[in-house]
């Protein structure tokens, strides 16, 4: 499974560029590697397992992505 590396849009509303997928150093899991793109004291860079990010969520009944695909990273200044 691939994705693009672009601006993704979380479900609950926050904007993060994806980097790119690393591997887990023990299993070799695939792991998205991306950072927020807003001010988030926790940290700015997270991963997440590739199936997870690409995952559908159920939300009032409704299935929806985890990650909403918003654009390229083609002319795009990093904030």
């Amino acid at each position: 499974m691939k994705i693009k590396p672009g601006i993704y849009r979380h479900y609950k509303g926050h904007n993060y560029r994806v980097i790119g997928v690393a591997k887990h150093s023990e299993n070799l899991e695939d792991l998205v590697v991306y950072k927020a793109l807003y001010d988030n004291e926790l940290s700015k860079f997270w991963v997440r397992p590739l199936d997870n990010f690409l995952a559908e969520i159920e939300i009032n009944g409704k299935k929806i992505s985890r990650f909403s695909f918003l654009r390229n990273l083609d002319n795009y200044s990093n904030p």
